[in-house]
């Protein structure tokens, strides 16, 4: 990458200067370390194209060092640079920065780039040999998947492929909390109100001899998740019930015996809600390379809690209570352990965390959790630092805004507005389905492209906005072809391939296999613009990487779908003499394959026709 080889050279030009200009006997802890680790600065492409197409803050980041002026220091490692073959020209900008311009032909030789590396375009190496584990999508399997889980599966699956594009081996991981009295209740619900007939005995003995005697889903006609999402209410509001409540809770302490009917009954009722959940994380390309069940480890938790005690990281209160003791951390202390000796979720999370570093020896654990947790997130951090399971950098929380539908409010299950990921896909769908009636399309061709765009509509207004920021859905602006939204670049690529169709596979071979050859004087200035731009695609894949920043992509790919198209309809193509229809063809091919391998990023299909 030509951003790295920059770098490269500015760097031994940093250290050179540091050395020349400061004698060794005079140098300070704070030059020693700056010439031990590198000085800390940045090549990036400047946000106004009109600044050039990369630029580095090397000169202000080394002036306090060696006390010049930035701009005399800016000067001198321009000049230090000479003439860099990539390069038409370079300019030094108040207060100090070095903007460099490509030359034209750096950036045509760029589409033979693209047209090679194909879907490997815009990938790199950055982050070989390291691993990384990403945990997202846990809902808990009493009920259907609803909005939260929506945003929290988009945003962990994007920087899982992001992390990837750099070369990180990413571990996709979930946590299923399936045990203690939430999943008593859906038991219970299931138990009393799922029966076929009201004379049915409310028994678990009864249910374990007749289960024949119990709904389906299938009989409902629902959905597995659903329907049990249904029962789950229906039972948990039934435990408000002072006679109901002991019920309940034998129901857990039944679990934790291992009562055969009861480990029965557990293992029917999760089976459901399980075979919905998947239904929907397939729709949404889910990948989970682990899902940890709580019922594995939850015992650990209490180990440790234990072990924390012996060691002094925990305090016992005289009822008994378990305590943190996290002053030095700025962090209020939380419970590890109840006085009658049961556990918490911290609890469960402090041994799952132990477990997660042994199993994969990756170097940063990332949870995609809501903002909610971040509390949470700080306590459980700070004791695993304590217990030694890990150090403070090698955890991080990724939170997320809270999502909503336009026009609607907050959403909460208490007061019965959720909206279920599915029947929000579906009502998509639908709309997509509406607005092709009249396209010359199997209807079979018809549903898989409107599943396509639908899928892609959601996914691009979510991770278009910045990741720490309140969203509302916003159906007609997440459908419209007019830009800014996932339609417009499907749209947008599939107008590629359309051009490229009208040409035999012959003419489209010779065509993208020849090198490119396009004189200077005949390149127009929308071609320029968006040569520009695409040539920012691997900068762009890697600073949203490592920023955990998927609205960047997103934002990239807006804009150079606008650029093509402002092309498009600005310039002929097919009706060109041979060397501008050939060059213009491989542009083409070239947006189109790096707006598929954006959207691949973003976990969107690029349908070939629209």
């Amino acid at each position: 990458m030509i951003v790295e080889d920059l770098h490269h050279q500015l760097q031994q030009i940093a250290d050179e200067l540091v050395e020349t200009r400061i004698n060794q006997d005079q140098l300070d802890s704070q030059i020693k370390q700056v010439i031990a680790k590198d000085l800390e600065f940045i090549v990036e492409h400047p946000r106004q194209e009109s600044f050039g197409d990369y630029s580095t803050n090397l000169a202000l980041r080394l002036a306090p060092i060696l006390k010049q002026s930035p701009i005399e220091l800016a000067e001198e490692i321009m000049t230090k640079l000479g003439e860099l073959p990539q390069f038409a020209k370079a300019e030094v900008a108040p207060p100090g920065f070095i903007n460099l311009w490509l030359k034209k032909q750096t950036l045509v030789e760029e589409i033979d780039k693209i047209l090679t590396q194909k879907k490997h375009y815009g990938t790199n190496t950055q982050g070989d040999g390291k691993v990384w584990e990403i945990e997202h999508s846990s809902p808990n399997p009493n009920k259907a998947m609803h909005l939260g889980h929506l945003r929290n599966n988009i945003t962990g699956m994007a920087l899982v492929r992001l992390s990837e594009a750099c070369g990180i081996r990413v571990i996709s991981d979930a946590v299923d909390n399936n045990r203690g009295i939430a999943i008593a209740k859906l038991m219970w619900g299931f138990l009393k109100f799922a029966r076929k007939n009201e004379t049915t005995p409310v028994d678990i003995n009864y249910w374990y001899d007749h289960q024949d005697e119990w709904l389906r889903p299938e009989d409902k006609q629902e959905s597995p998740d659903k329907f049990m999402d249904k029962l789950y209410t229906l039972g948990a509001q039934d435990y408000q019930d002072e006679a109901i409540k002991p019920i309940v809770k034998q129901m857990v302490i039944d679990w934790e015996a291992k009562d055969e009917k009861i480990w029965s009954l557990w293992r029917h009722v999760l089976s459901y809600v399980y075979q919905g959940q998947q239904q929907t994380l397939k729709r949404l390309g889910n990948r989970h390379d682990k899902v940890w069940h709580e019922h594995e480890h939850y015992e650990a938790g209490k180990k440790w809690v234990e072990r924390g005690l012996k060691q002094g990281v925990f305090q016992k209160l005289d009822d008994g209570l378990i305590l943190t003791d996290l002053e030095s951390y700025g962090l209020p202390n939380t419970v590890v352990q109840k006085s009658d000796g049961t556990s918490l979720y911290i609890t469960q999370d402090i041994a799952l965390t132990d477990l997660k570093k042994k199993t994969y020896q990756a170097e940063k654990l990332f949870w995609v959790v809501g903002p909610e947790q971040s509390l949470a997130m700080r306590q459980l951090f700070a004791v695993c630092d304590q217990l030694n399971i890990g150090q403070l950098s090698e955890f991080t929380h990724l939170a997320y805004g809270y999502m909503s539908i336009k026009g609607q409010g907050k959403m909460s299950s208490r007061l019965g507005n959720v909206i279920y990921i599915d029947d929000l896909i579906d009502a998509v769908k639908q709309e997509v389905l509406n607005k092709m009636k009249s396209a010359n399309l199997p209807e079979s061709q018809k549903n898989v492209i409107a599943e396509q765009v639908a899928v892609g509509a959601i996914k691009y207004s979510i991770l278009k906005v910045g990741r720490t920021t309140d969203m509302a859905f916003d159906l007609a602006a997440a459908l419209s072809l007019e830009g800014d939204s996932g339609p417009y670049l499907q749209y947008t690529h599939a107008r590629c391939q359309s051009v490229l169709r009208k040409l035999s596979q012959t003419e489209i071979k010779s065509v993208l296999s020849n090198k490119s050859k396009i004189t200077e004087d005949k390149l127009k200035p929308a071609e320029i613009n968006l040569l520009r731009w695409l040539h920012r695609y691997p900068g762009i894949v890697s600073t949203a990487a490592w920023s955990y920043s998927p609205n960047l992509t997103a934002s990239y790919l807006n804009e150079l779908a606008q650029r093509y198209n402002t092309f498009y309809n600005s310039h002929h193509i097919l009706n060109e003499q041979a060397e501008i229809r050939g060059w213009r063809l491989k542009l083409t091919a070239a947006v189109g394959q790096v707006i598929a391998n954006g959207l691949e990023i973003l976990g969107i299909s690029a349908p070939e026709k629209m």
